[in-house]
């Protein structure tokens, strides 16, 4: 076990990327739980068993990650990659942790297609079942954390009723502008103390490079998606928006993806929701949910290759974005206007996840007061008992499986 070493020693590493790698296979095939999980798992195994960096660099880390759209957790695990072994550490950081879910998701997804949705609809049923449970849960907890005080509840409540009355991506862009504005116009954050700076291998330049190369892809995809008519371009233009507009965490990804691939018709709702409810099964990141998406749509580029491709769209971003940042972390961190429009933003994004809760969630998956039975003990199971969100999904899926075979 490694002692308390300096923050340049903690910082600077001496393993290679495959190193990395193999830790962070560990890491994606045994962290269940969601990205707070996740971000527990990541100190218990790399600050305080291997001591790759103090506890205040990884606080650190994590307060960066938790301020940028992505995968907070995905996003921790390439800084700790890249401060371990450049960047190849950090590429290899990803892979590790993405690959196990991503991979079990295409094979489901490629089940689905394959043998269809009324192959076990009962199971199926009750996978969907569970995503109301937790998503409900994701709601509870954020607004509890991130909706204090009556602005912060106003803005999660108008953010919910607008996005219900004005559905689609466009509508949510605009309401996390709006959120932001008011975040910065009616809250007063705490100001926050200095933290202990990083050492890694990401100049001001190389940052700049990063950002640019995130907002190029955020403006020009679109403009390429229409002009180039081609498939894959517009389902990677799609998911990597979905990426580049995600505060709070994976579960707010939901209505964004809902969005993106249900409403043109790429996938279907049943198969849509029975994914996501799935999801909750593995380990790894909640956007690995992007593969089965990518493997199960109708129209080319589907199976293997779109599960792939939209894998690494929707990740990308959040991997720009925190490589962009890092240089620039302790400027924005002790920048209170940022502080405000980031706890507006969060609020807006609780309101967003509400209004998913009802649809296309809740809709699309109770159908009687039995659904409502199962739905509130997976809640029990989730909130009160405190038991595994993969259990809880297994036990869904096989309860609705025997409701299904009774009927």
């Amino acid at each position: 076990m490694a002692t308390s070493p300096s923050a340049s020693d903690h910082t600077r590493g001496h393993d290679g990327p495959l190193a990395v790698f193999l830790i962070f296979l560990r890491l994606g095939l045994t962290s269940f739980g969601g990205p707070v999980a996740h971000l527990a798992y990541f100190r218990e195994d790399l600050v305080r068993r291997r001591g790759w960096l103090s506890e205040a660099a990884y606080a650190d880390v994590v307060a960066l990650c938790q301020c940028l759209p992505g995968p907070a957790s995905s996003q921790t695990g390439i800084a700790l990659g890249l401060a371990r072994a450049g960047y190849g550490g950090a590429l290899a950081a990803w892979l590790g942790f993405t690959m196990p879910s991503a991979l079990i998701m295409i094979v489901f997804a490629l089940g689905v297609t394959h043998y269809g949705m009324a192959a076990a609809p009962g199971m199926l049923h009750g996978l969907k079942l569970v995503a109301v449970a937790v998503v409900a849960q994701a709601v509870w907890g954020m607004a509890r954390s991130l909706c204090i005080g009556p602005v912060r509840i106003a803005i999660m409540l108008m953010a919910a009723g607008t996005v219900l009355a004005w559905p689609g991506p466009l509508a949510q862009v605009a309401l996390m502008a709006a959120a932001a504005v008011a975040g910065m116009a009616l809250l007063r954050p705490v100001p926050g103390g200095a933290h202990e700076p990083l050492r890694l291998p990401v100049s001001h330049r190389g940052g700049m490079l990063a950002l640019a190369l995130f907002a190029a892809l955020l403006a020009g995809l679109p403009l390429l998606a229409k002009w180039a008519a081609n498939p894959a371009v517009r389902v990677f233009d799609a998911f990597y928006r979905a990426g580049a507009l995600v505060f709070g965490g994976g579960h707010v990804v939901l209505p964004l993806l809902d969005a993106a691939v249900v409403t043109p018709g790429w996938v279907g709702k049943e198969a849509f929701l029975a994914g996501y409810g799935a999801a909750q099964a593995m380990p790894g990141p909640l956007f690995s949910f992007a593969a089965f998406l990518g493997a199960a749509m109708q129209n080319p580029p589907t199976g293997i290759a779109g599960g792939l491709l939209c894998t690494l769209a929707i990740f990308l971003p959040g991997a720009l974005l925190v490589l962009g940042a890092l240089p620039f972390w302790e400027s924005l961190r002790r920048n209170q206007r940022a502080q405000a429009a980031l706890a507006g933003i969060n609020a807006g994004v609780v309101g967003l996840l509400l209004a998913a809760l009802w649809h296309p969630v809740w809709t699309s998956a109770v159908q009687g007061p039995l659904d409502i039975v199962l739905v509130a003990l997976a809640l029990v199971a989730l909130m009160r008992w405190r038991l595994p969100p993969w259990l809880v999904v297994v036990a869904s899926g096989a309860a609705g499986w025997a409701v299904a075979a009774m009927v």
